[in-house]
C-alpha cells in the first residue's frame, strides 16, 4: 500500500480566503487521497505553532506572512508550498491570487457604472494593496479618467496597518477628511474588503450616500464581510478554491521528488460579485442612462438594438450609437452581448445547467452561436472557464457546498 502523506497546514479558518483555499485542499484530498492532515484553529499573524518544531510529517502547505516563519519552516527541512506571497523563496514554490487581473476586473466594473471620478484606498507600503493600485491606477488613466489615492500616514504604514486591520480597530481623521474632498459621485476601490468595510463605516458617519455619491468594490469577497457591510459590499472573488486544489496537487508531485516550479503561479479571479455598494448607474445624460437600464434589464431575453430604439422613439441609431461609444467606449450591440455574457460566466459557475439550457437563460438562439462568441471574448470555451471555475469537483456539487457562489445580495 502507498504511505499516507502527512501534511500540515497553516491556513487561516478566520477569513474568507483562507476557508476557500481549505476547501480547494479538501477537493484535492477527496479525489486524490487520503492524507493524514495536521492543523488547529490558525490566523494569519499567529506566530509559527510550537508543536511543528518537533513534527515529522512530509510535506506543508502554509500562508507564510514574514521571514522568521518562513526561516522556522525551511529548517524543517519538508516539501512547502506557500500561499500568502511575502516571502519568496525558490525551495518554497507559492500559487497566489492574480492581482493584477483583480485589479482590472475593479476598474473595468466601476467604468461599466459609468463614474467620471475614480478613488482607491488601500494600505500604502503593503505589497498586495500597491500591486492592486498600481494596476488600478493605470486602467484608470488608460480610459481617461486620473485616480486619486489615500495615502496613510507614515507610522500607520507596513505590518503594523495589516494587524490593525483584522482587529477592525482602524478608523483614522485624515481617511475621513479624504473622502469628504473626494468628487462625487466616485467609484471606489478597496485593497481589500476589510478596507472596504473601514471606508462604508466613514461615509455612514459622514453622511455620504452609498452607492449614489461614493460606490465602493472590494477584494477577496468575504462573504460574511460584504454581507455585514451597510450597504452590503461588491467584491472580486479570487478562485481560492482552485488555489488550495493546486497547491495540494503540486506538493504531493514534489514529496514524490518532483522538481518545484522557479517561478511564482498566478491565478486569475471568477469575477465579481455584484451588491448594493456599486448598484449605481451614473451615466448623466439621461436617454442614454435609460437605454443601458433597457439593455441590463432585457439582454437576456434576446432583444436587439431594434429594441432598445422602440424604447427611445426619438432617438436614431446612429446617435444611440454616437453616445455609447462616447460614454462607455462601446457600441450598444457590444453592450447587449456584454451583459448576455456576464449572465452565461455566471451560470457556468453557479449552475451544472447544459450549454444548451445556459444559452436560452442568457438569451441566445443557439448554444453553437453562443460558444463561438463565448471563446472569442473570453479567450476559452464555456467548459473550459466552468472547469476553471471549479478545479476538482463538478459545477452541482461546489454550488452546494460552496457559500461563495451562490447568488448574493444586490447581483443577477
Amino acid at each position: 500500500m502507498a504511505k499516507r502523506p502527512h501534511v500540515a497546514l497553516l491556513i487561516e479558518s478566520s477569513r474568507g480566503y483562507g476557508r476557500g483555499l481549505l476547501r480547494g485542499i479538501s477537493d484535492y484530498i477527496r479525489v486524490n487521497g487520503p492524507w493524514s492532515v495536521y492543523m488547529q484553529r490558525h490566523d494569519l499573524y499567529d506566530t509559527f505553532p510550537v508543536w511543528l518544531k518537533h513534527w515529522r510529517g512530509d510535506g506543508i502547505i502554509a500562508r507564510i506572512e514574514n521571514k522568521g516563519m518562513g526561516r522556522a519552516i525551511l529548517n524543517l527541512h519538508v516539501p512547502t508550498v506557500d500561499l500568502r506571497g511575502r516571502v519568496l523563496d525558490p525551495r518554497m514554490p507559492s500559487i497566489l491570487t492574480d492581482d493584477e487581473a483583480g485589479a482590472r476586473m475593479a476598474a473595468e466594473h466601476l467604468l461599466e457604472m459609468g463614474f467620471r471620478h475614480f478613488a482607491y484606498c488601500g494600505f500604502v507600503g503593503t505589497e498586495y494593496s500597491d500591486a492592486r493600485s498600481r494596476v488600478f491606477e493605470r486602467v484608470i488613466c488608460e480610459a481617461g479618467f486620473t485616480c486619486c489615492t489615500y495615502r496613510l500616514p507614515h507610522h500607520l504604514r507596513g505590518d503594523r496597518v495589516e494587524r490593525i486591520e483584522v482587529q477592525k480597530l482602524i478608523y483614522e481623521k485624515n481617511l475621513a477628511k479624504w473622502l469628504e474632498r473626494l468628487p462625487k459621485p466616485t467609484g471606489l476601490m478597496a485593497c481589500n474588503d476589510a478596507r472596504g468595510q473601514q471606508v462604508l463605516n466613514a461615509c455612514r458617519d459622514l453622511g455620504i450616500v452609498v452607492p449614489g455619491e461614493l460606490a465602493v468594490v472590494g477584494v477577496d469577497n468575504d462573504d460574511m464581510v460584504c454581507d455585514l457591510c451597510d450597504p452590503p459590499l461588491s467584491s472580486v472573488v479570487p478562485n481560492t478554491r482552485k488555489i488550495g486544489f493546486e497547491a495540494a496537487s503540486l506538493l504531493e508531485r514534489m514529496i514524490g521528488g518532483k522538481a518545484p516550479p522557479k517561478k511564482p503561479i498566478y491565478v486569475a479571479p471568477l469575477g465579481i460579485v455584484k451588491r448594493p455598494s456599486t448598484d449605481v448607474l451614473t451615466i448623466q445624460d439621461k436617454v442614454t442612462a435609460e437605454a443601458i437600464r433597457f439593455i441590463r434589464d432585457n439582454a437576456c431575453n434576446g432583444i436587439r438594438v431594434e429594441d432598445v430604439l422602440k424604447r427611445l422613439p426619438l432617438v436614431s441609431h446612429s446617435s444611440l450609437e454616437r453616445q455609447f461609444n462616447k460614454l462607455l467606449g462601446r457600441t450598444p450591440k457590444a453592450e447587449i452581448i456584454r451583459v448576455q455574457l456576464d449572465r452565461v460566466k455566471e451560470l457556468l459557475t453557479q449552475s451544472d445547467l447544459t450549454l444548451k439550457e445556459i444559452a436560452a437563460k442568457a438569451g441566445f438562439r443557439y448554444h453553437e452561436y453562443m460558444s463561438a462568441l463565448f471563446k472569442e471574448k473570453v479567450g476559452q470555451s464555456p467548459g473550459r472557464f466552468r472547469r476553471n471555475a471549479h478545479q476538482g469537483k463538478s459545477a452541482q456539487n461546489a454550488l452546494k457546498s460552496d457559500p461563495l457562489l451562490l447568488p448574493q445580495n444586490g447581483g443577477r
